[in-house]
């Protein structure tokens, strides 16, 4: 709810409105130090030892523990129909579903695709009350960048929240409500989000009924990262791959990608004793995202894996490991027949630069899709010297062998037929599960070979 500016009674129309004009002219110009300082960073402190909101309030209580991924989406593209007008005047509340729990949370929004300044004037974090944009009251925190409530983040950049004091479950829904007074241009977009979000008219960040929010997306818009100070967690896990990483055929809302059971699994083996590591799992899948090739535009829609390496791995907090699947699209989208030998060495060119972070890498083999619209005997040729190579052990740390537990015993060029959604690519639920068991967490110990 919007209260009345004090000490404007009597004031003329003319003077009002000059009034206003010099407010919000204000509040863009001191968001600009906001706007110089994080609308392009990409770094964040990994401290072992923080103090939320320390820099801006003295009082804040002292939390230990290690900041580490418990939710992350790549920005995919510009949003269709999203040019002109953008979400201004609009909230946007995004349901985010958590991998580990922590006391305190911090969020990531980007701009990556907008051709306007994002400016942000509200933005509100809480726990959701069940499904729904319903939120617990008592959860609801605002949200704030280098200390003040409104931020602006240049074209093609994005912001890092303050920390603030929650805690936040393992295995649950967040919400995350942001607020635009004007058009960005194009949203910044992840498609394939698989959850229902929501949208209200005005300002309505700290509405912890839901009833404003009567518009519905399946996208997740500007936000790309939830982190949390966790003491049940001592890294991230990075999944980063295409749309089977993205789990665009599993069961919207009900959370069962690769990913998603990876991190249900992780969860279990720890609460039973069990020697197994605490860590986030994080999914960076992009549907039809290649090893090499980007997609149009600039910046590119769909980056290839080895241009968004950086971001969407090595740029996120604490991570220890990452499981690589991804090349399919490689096959299957190019006009031309693909080297096998230069998706192999994609792949390398990847581990390496994990490599030089200390971070260990889990690879996985291409799954078949005989039956599906792309298949021909050449490509399924090409799938094969790729899996050779992968099975060589000369290209990943470890290897999770997908394509062997999911194809059909009795023609391996397909997928097993309960594994299969339908369309002879992505897995069904059933596949999803088979997935992330193929992936031992032991696998998940240790570090990255030492660099000779």
């Amino acid at each position: 709810m919007t209260k009345p500016h004090d000490g404007v009674v009597g004031v003329s129309p003319t003077r009002h409105g000059a009034l206003l004009s010099a407010i919000l002219a204000v509040i863009v110009t001191f968001s600009a130090v906001i706007y110089l300082g994080v609308g392009a960073g990409h770094g964040r402190s990994d401290d072992t030892l923080a103090v939320p909101g320390s820099a801006h309030n003295p009082a804040a209580p002292v939390s230990t523990g290690v900041w580490v991924g418990t939710w992350a989406a790549a920005p995919v593209g510009s949003e269709p129909l999203t040019e002109t007008g953008g979400m201004a005047g609009r909230t946007v509340r995004n349901v985010v579903h958590t991998s580990v729990g922590g006391t305190s949370a911090r969020i990531t929004l980007s701009n990556l695709y907008g051709t306007q300044p994002l400016t942000v004037t509200a933005a509100t974090i809480a726990v959701a009350s069940g499904a729904g944009p319903s939120a617990e009251a008592d959860t609801l925190r605002r949200l704030t960048f280098n200390g003040v409530p409104t931020l602006v983040v240049r074209p093609g950049g994005q912001a890092v929240s303050d920390a603030v004091a929650l805690a936040v479950p393992a295995d649950s829904d967040i919400l995350v409500s942001t607020y635009t007074p004007v058009s960005s241009g194009p949203v910044t977009y992840h498609r394939h989000a698989r959850q229902t979000s929501y949208v209200a008219d005005g300002e309505h960040t700290e509405d912890v009924t839901g009833t404003a929010y009567t518009g519905q997306s399946t996208y997740w818009r500007y936000l790309t990262a939830l982190d949390v100070l966790s003491n049940e967690a001592d890294g991230t896990v990075v999944a980063f791959g295409d749309s089977i990483t993205d789990g665009v055929t599993s069961t919207a809302g009900a959370n069962r990608r690769w990913p998603d059971v990876l991190s249900d699994r992780l969860r279990a083996a720890v609460a039973s004793g069990a020697d197994a590591p605490r860590y986030g799992v994080v999914n960076e899948g992009i549907s039809g995202n290649q090893v090499l090739a980007d997609g149009r535009g600039r910046p590119a829609n769909n980056p290839s894996g080895l241009n968004r390496f950086e971001r969407d791995v090595l740029d996120r907090p604490n991570v220890k490991v990452v499981v690589i699947d991804l090349g399919v699209n490689d096959i299957l989208r190019n006009r031309t027949l693909a080297d096998p030998d230069a998706v192999v060495d994609g792949l390398r060119t990847l581990v390496d630069r994990a490599h030089s972070r200390g971070i260990k890498v889990v690879g996985t083999t291409l799954m078949p899709f005989r039956g599906h619209r792309g298949y021909t005997d050449a490509r399924e040729d090409v799938r094969r010297r790729i899996n050779e190579m992968i099975r060589s052990g000369t290209v990943f740390d470890e290897l999770a062998d997908v394509d062997k537990a999911l194809r059909d015993p009795y023609d391996p060029r397909r997928l097993r037929s309960d594994y299969d959604s339908g369309d002879h690519l992505h897995p069904s639920d059933h596949g999803y599960r088979r997935m992330a068991e193929v992936i031992e967490p032991g696998q998940l110990t240790g570090s990255a070979p030492a660099r000779l």
